[in-house]
This record gives C-alpha cells, sequence and structure tokens, in this order.
C-alpha cells in the first residue's frame, strides 16, 4: 500500500527520513518499558544523523499537541456522534485514549518532526555507506 519514498511510509514506520530502510528507533515497540524515547544515534544503512542538534525533537511537542487533538477528535465523533453516549462517557474514552496513546502519539510526533527537516533520498536508499 505505502510504498518507499513517500514521507507517509517514513511517519508510520519511524523508519530512516533519508533512505527508509531501519528503523530509528532500538525497539519498534513503543509500549516496552524504557525504549520509547531511545534512537540509534544514525542510520546503520546511511549514516544519517537523527539528532540533527541538541535538543532536536523538542519541536516535536507542538506536532504531539496537533496529533492528539485529532485524536481526541475522532473519539469525540465516534462517541458521541456515532455511539450517542452521554458527555461524560465520551469525557472518560478522550482521556482513556489518550493515555493508551500517549506512546504512538509521541512516536508519531517524533517521525513527523524529523520528516519535516529530511527528506528522501533515493541515492542513499541504493548505496549503502555503512
Amino acid at each position: 500500500m505505502l510504498k518507499k519514498g513517500n514521507k507517509l511510509y517514513s511517519i508510520l514506520t519511524g523508519s530512516c527520513p533519508k533512505c527508509q530502510q531501519e528503523s530509528m528507533y532500538v525497539s519498534k515497540n513503543p509500549y516496552k518499558p524504557g525504549h520509547l524515547f531511545r534512537m540509534h544515534e544514525r542510520c546503520g544503512h546511511c549514516n544519517t544523523k537523527y539528532k540533527i542538534e541538541p535538543s532536536f525533537f523538542y519541536g516535536a511537542m507542538y506536532v504531539s499537541y496537533g496529533v492528539g487533538i485529532a485524536f481526541a477528535v475522532a473519539v469525540f465523533v465516534i462517541a458521541k456522534l456515532l455511539i450517542g453516549t452521554s458527555l461524560i462517557n465520551t469525557f472518560i474514552a478522550i482521556v482513556a485514549t489518550m493515555v493508551v496513546f500517549m506512546p504512538v502519539i509521541i512516536r508519531l510526533s517524533r517521525n513527523i518532526w524529523i520528516n519535516i527537516f529530511m527528506k528522501y533520498d533515493p541515492k542513499a536508499a541504493v548505496t549503502n555507506k555503512a
């Protein structure tokens, strides 16, 4: 469905934004305790440095806010408008969803943030510099 070379592929899979050959994260599972923020320093395939500068991923907090709002609105639409639950139950569903999906939202936000600043390079995907 998604092919390499597409920013959406890199965002959804958490792969290197430049070559899209391997994951940026030490563990692909965001729910693994202690591994949510652990990233490789560089891509083992194209040698791209993920932390462009110190505190680079602080900007992902702003993206995280927008992604969190999107999740909350989706839950509101499903719970209140489609299912027809009460307002308090809708609120509880939104809070529960935000707590459960927090690791996914954090990783997704980091993926979006780094993909804003880097683009796919077909030459990096073909050649192996490591």
